[in-house]
């Protein structure tokens, strides 16, 4: 090899190592949160190997090694001995309502792992893979993925960063939630805004499924859930339209703004909610655009591809580019609300 500069190489081969690292302890961590090692670990520690295997009913010599990998890798505590969750790890691992729990990272991980072979074809042939055709545990991984923002942020910041929007969900608005997936976005208002009343829309119906029984699990009456595309979906005169990390999805998302736009009423507000990001690679060069654009490439965009005109904005699409799409619907003002790490809120009225 000629020109090689070692440095830049032991760098690289260094950050690779680390990425494999990270990338073999998927299936730890999904086995950890699966058998409750974390959350048993948290109640019990700190606490010798054998003692955690007999406390959550598992084989000692697996657990032993288990634990070994997770202090390898900074999850778990080690010290003289003893196993045990810092509370910052805990706020990441054991913990489901923590706004920095990411175990459904390593979901979403799993399931584009398994939909390769999929989207691999689709490089070839430039076709997309259908929401419906993803990976089997894709949709639960996804919610779950976005479950702890939407759980601290929403109700508590999003929506009143809102012009004059949660008051009228307090005295009694109707709600439209598109793209409401497995209905977490919709429960969550349904519960927070009784006088409301919530319409969560999807156009899968095996998500659609799931919301209706998550509902009727937590008792609501102002909540229902019905199929239903982006951009024709029934219903009119709505105060709010919601779209939660799925405008990129789309495949025609400028036909989805201006159907929006038809379907509120007179001074409605549509909050679209989407992934974190500036408007160029330059700018998106940081772990939460590495996190997007890979799963954009595997989930996103493909997607998008299998619908009707295949937009494929990605999830990296940035608020100048989404404000393009969002007035190209007929929405006069655009304004970023809110934003976290993973997140930006946009206003559109």
């Amino acid at each position: 090899m000629t020109n090689v500069n070692e440095t830049r190489l032991n760098e690289l081969v260094g950050c690779v190592l680390g990425d494999i690292g990270g990338a073999v302890s998927v299936p730890l961590v999904r086995i950890g949160d699966a058998l409750g090692l974390y959350r048993k670990l948290k109640e019990i520690g700190p606490v010798k190997a054998d003692e955690l295997a007999d406390a959550s009913g598992c084989a000692p010599r697996y657990v032993r090694e288990w634990l070994a990998a997770q202090a390898a890798s900074g999850y778990v505590h080690h010290e003289q001995g003893l196993f045990s969750l810092t509370p910052e790890q805990a706020l990441v691992f054991a913990e489901p309502n923590s706004p920095v729990n990411l175990i459904g990272g390593f979901d979403t991980a799993a399931a584009m792992v398994e939909n390769q072979p999929k989207v691999q074809s689709a490089f070839k042939t430039g076709r997309g893979v259908a929401w419906g055709d993803q990976a089997g545990c894709m949709f639960c991984a996804v919610a779950r993925l976005f479950r702890p923002g939407y759980v601290n942020a929403l109700v508590q910041d999003w929506l009143p960063a809102l012009d004059g929007v949660v008051d009228k969900l307090k005295a009694g608005a109707t709600v439209a939630d598109v793209g409401c997936g497995h209905g977490l976005s919709t429960i969550l208002m349904a519960h927070a805004f009784p006088n409301s009343r919530f319409i969560g829309y999807d156009f899968h119906a095996d998500s659609i499924a799931a919301a209706t029984a998550h509902a009727r699990a937590d008792g609501l009456t102002n909540v229902c859930f019905e199929i239903g595309r982006a951009q024709d979906f029934d219903g009119r005169d709505f105060d709010l339209i919601t779209c939660f990390d799925c405008l990129h999805d789309m495949g025609d998302p400028k036909a989805a703004a201006a159907h929006i736009r038809k379907a509120l009423n007179e001074g409605g507000t549509w909050m679209v909610v989407e992934p974190m990001a500036a408007d160029t690679l330059e700018e998106n060069i940081n772990p939460v655009g590495r996190l997007y654009y890979s799963a954009s490439t595997m989930i996103c965009v493909p997607t998008s591809l299998a619908q009707e005109t295949g937009l494929a904005l990605g999830a990296q699409a940035g608020e100048k580019r989404l404000t393009e799409v969002i007035q190209s619907g007929g929405f006069k003002h655009v304004r970023l609300t809110a934003k976290t790490p993973l997140n930006m809120v946009l206003e559109a009225t």
